[in-house]
Order: C-alpha cells, then structure tokens, then sequence
C-alpha cells in the first residue's frame, strides 16, 4: 500500500510539474499577450480601464513566475510541504475560475496555456479537475515526493530559477518572445493563412420564416415553406455549426483618407515589403523614430514598399507625425490583430512575397550598418535559419547547466574549510585590488561643442567619434558636451560606456516661468550624465556669478548629473601674478560649499582664459603648476585623498600635437576640448595620447 502511494504521489507530481512549468513558461515569454488576457478578464467581469497597464503587466509576469517556479520546484521536491499547499490553493481558484467560464462564457479561450495550446472552457475545466486531483494527492502525502536536489543545494535551484524565468521575460519584452505560437510567425504566408481548404467543413445556418394568415402565425423552414396565401411577417437566421476558420481570418489594410481596402495589394506584391506594426499610435515609443526614418529612407531608395498599420485615429496619427516628423504611408488595420502580428509598439516585419521572413521589435530595428545592400543581397533580407529544436536545445543548456554547475560548485564548497579560507583570503585580494583601483584617478577627455553644428552635423559628428571608438577602445573616459538641441537625439546613437553625453550648461532654477532656460532634470531627462558649469565664456558673456554657479552646481548634482566645473584666469589677472588667487576664489564661491560626498560628482577643468580660441597655449609647465596649486587647495578643504581621486582636466587650446606632452604631466587628467573635438579625427588623435 506505501508502495502505491509513493507511485501515485510522484506520477502527479510528475503532471503537475510538466504542465506548470509548459504553462508558466509560454506565459513568461510572451508575458503582453499574457497581460492582453488579463485584460480581457477584467472587461469581462466590468472592470476595464479600472488599472494601469503596468500593474496589469506586472502580473502578467509575476503569474508566469510563479506557475514556472512551482512546477520546477515541485518536480525537483523542493520545499515539498510548502508548494505543495500553494499548488493546491492555486488549482481551486483556478478551477473556480473555470467553472465560471464554463457557466457564463465570458471569454473564448482561457488563455492558460497562452498561444500554444488553445483549449474551450469546457476542456480548461476538465483539465483543472484533474490537476486539482493530482495537487491534493501531493498536500496528502508531500513527502512521499523523491528529492532530486539535496536540502542544502536547494536554495541554488531556488534562485537560479527566479533569476531564469524573471530573465525570460524581460528579454521577451525588450526584443520579441523566443517562440511565436501565433499565426503570424516567421515564414508564414499570410495570404495562405487566410484561405479555406477545399473540402473543409462550411459554416452552416439555419432560417426559419414566420407566415400569418388568418391572425394566426406560425413558422416555417424552407422545407415546409407553405403558399402564398401566407403573408410574410419576419424570419430569423441562427448559425448551427461553425465550420472551418481559417488561422488567419481578421487581417485586412485599409488606406487612411480614403479606406480603399489595400491587403491584396500588400500580399500579392512580388518582392519585399516593410510593414510598421503601430496598434496604437498613442502608446507607442517614440523613442525610436529615427531609426525608423532611417528605415523607411533605405525602402524608398530601393523601391520596397514601407506601410505604418495602425488602429488609431486621425488625432493619434497626427500626433505621431508631428513628434517624429514621419513622411511613410499610414494605414488602418483591426487594433487586436495588429498586437497578433508582434509583441511590439511599435514593431516591424519584413513580408518576401506575402511571407513574413523577418519580425523586430522596437527594441532592435536594423542599424544603418545592415542597411548598406539590397535587402536580395543582405542578411536581414533571409529568413533566420534558427529551428525550434535548436532553439529548445539552447534555453535547455541556458538554464541546466547553470544549475549543474552551482549545484556543483556549492558541493565542492561543503567539502572543507580550506575551500572557505582560500576564497576569503582570495576575496580579501580582490577588494585590495579594487581599492587600489578606486584610488586611480579617472582619465578623460571632455569635448565642448560650444555653439555649433545642426542638428543633423552634431549626430553625423557623434556617430563618427561612437563608431571610431567602439572599433579602436580608448584608455580614458570619453564625453561630448553638446548644445541642448543635440542632446535627446544623439542619445540614440552613443554606447554611453565608451562615450559619454553631457550639456554645456544648466539653469539655475529648478523649474518655472524662465522662458528660453532649461533645467538640470531636463538635460538629464535627454539621457545626458554631465553637465558642464562656470565656462569663461558663460561667466564673461553671460555675467555668472559665483553665486548663481553655486545653485546650478547644486540642482545639477540633486538630478544626478556629473558636474565639470570650470575655473581658470584672464591674460590680466596672470600677468599681475593673480592666476592662484582667482581660481581659489572661483572654487571657494562655487563649489567647495558642497560635502564630501557630493565632491565626489565634481570634475574640475582649469581654463587659461587667455588660451582659449586664441590660437595661444599654456606651456605644460605653466599647466601643471596650476593644476598641482589646484589639486593642493582641494586638498586643504577636503583632506588628501580627495584631492588625489579628483579628476583636473586641461582646457586650453589642446591638440592631437601636443596634447601626449600635456597628458604626462602628473597632475593633468585630460582635457577639456574646443575647437579640436569639432572633428572626428582630431579628437580621436587628442585621445589617443593616453595610449
């Protein structure tokens, strides 16, 4: 009898943990169409609109995370008594759920096993009977489950599988699901997709006609249709049986202005067609349009027809177009179809022929460096020849061996202390050798656009240093400080871990009536992490005071920003030997009223003023001696070490020539460039003397 038990505990051990973790997991990967079905129970039940779609997504991926991680961990016996008791309420509500999708219908297709399988309610309910079955065989005997992890590893299992299916889905979010269950996947032809097989059942109907004669009515079918001394009052079509329907059955394109309907148009094209999947214009990210531009650009060049799809109205089309300046055609398509076709708003798709051969989300649209062929000879223009069993093999390994390995290292760890002393003793050389890092002062080289270049001249400028960059990695830090209008848009194209954004100045208000100014939240809203204050010219032109300096400073390290603050003096004030005596009082009024903490976030730059656009050069000597009496006086008022780990650039008329001479001296950090950061290869030649 113990022996039975022990069968049958284990043999519904074994389908609850299957089925949780198939369900979970195409819930993980897919988790907006997860959230889509969430909200569909919720308009069911009146409650549409009642919550925000980030709280309905949150639980879209905590509900996935859950199903996962309790059918993992009840498959491997972990924590047998207490998943064993959360299965079980699990399955009762859900069979609940079920029962009132039985009963009153609200919903076609219960979403449990997401686009995978499609069950009727009916099946959904069978099914959960019977799990709920299996769940409370488990809550009765838990542990007559057979662990497949020790106790003591158990916690690896635990955090690994979170971490693994939390992962899952914020990769499915930011690119696309890794499997597409729905009609629309990659190398579907649509056009197929939306026809009837021959022979296929047909929908069929049922009339039925009421006839009056005499006062009296009656009703009748075609069969028993009586004569014409009956007088026809009404009759009434029900549909008896619903025949074939085809996967793809609500797809069509209508132009904007005048709702010609396009789709066969689109499908019967011969050759490529880029379609923008856009379900509502009004929630789409923005944040990508110039890619898209890019995109549509490429299409026209090569003559491929590029089509917007969307379900918004004319208000949220125009919207669009006026925050991203789109020229492409826009079309309308079914707004549930449209988050069919791509887990993405927008996204887009590549049809070869009507097929669809490529998806991507906003996320991952190609780079100008894929869109240098005809899309016949390029790449992107191929179907990907990733097949599902390699696909299933790869996030087996993903997650597997992983776990292997940790559950390997943590046993290897128990086998003695000795293991435990040398990782401490190995831990204490690392956080040595980290603090000998930490005191290594930063190196960088700060480029000031100052008041030139468009819009368009600054992002082929910024292209150029990223590109130039991630081909040959610098040894310092990298910046450009760029006019406000660059900012936002140049954002999109930079690695900010190789060159980083900042502004060349800040309001000193935090917000408010202050026409034409910009603040320290806004420029750090653009994705900008510097801002450059106190420049010479913005104290001569502009008449900064200290004062004034002091609450930019400020505002600009309360929104999180990298200050790079300027001091340095006049032809006047160096030839009357004042040179020392200005710069402190410039440092003294500004900046030395912040704490050690902030202190942190200042980068100082000396500036001979007398140097700067005039062709003139402070020797090394003379800059060295000034930043050397600079880094003394941070060192008077926040100790040493403070000094030594601050950043002191240079910014005087450097160049590619001489800047190796000015960059070994030991006091000078880098630079902070004019002129010379105007064009790629100078400012390349200026960084390039770390090397």
């Amino acid at each position: 009898m113990g022996k039975s038990k022990t069968i049958l505990t284990n043999l519904c051990r074994l389908i609850l943990g299957i089925t949780f973790i198939f369900s979970g997991y195409v819930k993980a990967i897919d988790p907006l169409g997860t959230q889509y079905k969430i909200q569909d129970y919720l308009e069911a039940i009146g409650l549409q609109g009642m919550f925000p779609d980030w709280s309905t997504l949150t639980v879209s991926v905590l509900l996935s995370t859950l199903e996962f991680c309790l059918g993992f961990f009840i498959l491997l016996a972990i924590r047998r008594r207490l998943c064993s008791r959360i299965i079980f309420i699990f399955m009762i509500a859900m069979t609940l759920i079920t029962l009132w999708l039985v009963v009153k219908d609200p919903i076609q297709d219960c979403g449990c096993f997401g686009d995978a399988i499609h069950l009727t309610n009916a099946q959904t309910f069978g099914k959960n009977i019977v799990l709920l079955a299996c769940a409370a065989v488990l809550l009765r005997w838990p542990l007559r489950m057979v662990r497949f992890i020790s106790r003591t590893n158990q916690w690896i299992a635990i955090n690994w599988t979170i971490l693994f299916i939390l992962s899952s889905s914020i990769l499915s979010l930011w690119y696309l699901p890794i499997f597409d269950f729905r009609p629309y996947h990659i190398g579907a032809n649509i056009k197929e997709g939306m026809s009837i097989p021959k022979g296929a059942p047909q929908p069929k109907f049922k009339t039925t006609f009421i006839l009056e004669k005499n006062g009296q009515r009656k009703e009748f079918n075609i069969n028993n249709y009586p004569d014409s001394s009956w007088k026809f009052i009404d009759s009434k079509t029900t549909q008896i049986s619903a025949g074939y329907i085809p996967p793809i059955h609500d797809f069509s394109i209508e132009t904007r202005l005048t709702g010609k309907n396009i789709t066969p148009q689109v499908l019967d094209h011969k050759g490529y067609t880029f379609l923008l999947i856009a379900p509502y214009l009004e929630h789409a990210n923005d944040e990508d349009f110039g890619p898209i531009n890019i995109l549509y650009e490429y299409a026209q060049s090569h003559d491929y027809p590029f089509y917007c799809l969307t379900a918004s109205n004319e208000k949220g089309i125009k919207r669009w177009i006026d925050l991203t300046g789109a020229e492409y055609p826009f079309c309308t398509t079914d707004g549930t179809t449209l988050k069919t076709i791509i887990r993405s708003n927008p996204g887009l798709i590549l049809l070869k022929n009507g097929t669809i051969i490529r998806k991507w989300s906003h996320n991952e649209l190609p780079n100008e460096g894929e869109l240098t062929q005809p899309l016949e000879l390029s790449k992107i223009g191929q179907t990907p020849g990733n097949s599902i069993a390699k696909k299933i093999t790869k996030i087996l390994l993903w997650f597997l061996i992983p776990l292997f390995l940790f559950v390997l290292a943590d046993r290897l760890w128990a086998w003695g202390k000795w293991v435990r002393n040398k990782e401490k003793k190995d831990t204490d050389k690392i956080n040595q050798l980290f603090k000998q890092k930490r005191k290594m002062r930063k190196k960088i080289v700060a480029g000031n656009w100052k008041m030139n270049m468009n819009l368009q001249d600054g992002i082929t400028l910024a292209k150029a240093i990223n590109s130039e960059l991630k081909a040959d990695k610098p040894n310092c830090d990298v910046i450009i400080c760029t006019p406000f209008i660059h900012l936002a848009s140049i954002a999109q194209f930079l690695d900010q871990n190789i060159v980083g954004l900042g502004a060349e100045n800040c309001a000193d208000k935090e917000k408010g009536a202050f026409t034409g100014e910009v603040s320290a939240e806004m420029v750090k809203s653009t994705g900008a992490q510097y801002v450059i204050l106190g420049h010479s010219e913005r104290r001569q032109y502009y008449k900064e005071t200290p004062e004034t300096l002091k609450d930019k400073v400020q505002l600009a390290l309360k929104n999180g920003l990298k200050v790079i603050f300027c001091c340095g003096e006049t032809l006047t004030d160096r030839e009357a030997n004042k040179q020392e005596d200005v710069v402190k009082a410039e440092l003294e009024g500004s900046v030395f009223n912040l704490s050690a903490d902030e202190w942190k976030n200042i980068i100082l730059a000396y500036e001979p003023i007398w140097a700067i656009g005039t062709g003139k050069t402070a020797t090394s000597d003379q800059a060295e001696e000034m930043l050397a009496y600079i880094r003394s006086t941070v060192a008077k008022k926040y100790g040493k070490q403070a000094a030594e780990d601050t950043t002191i650039l240079y910014g005087g008329s450097c160049k590619p020539s001489n800047a190796p001479e000015l960059f070994s001296k030991p006091d000078i950090d880098g630079g902070l460039i004019g002129g010379a950061s105007l064009k790629a290869d100078s400012f390349k030649g200026i960084i390039d003397a770390w090397k």
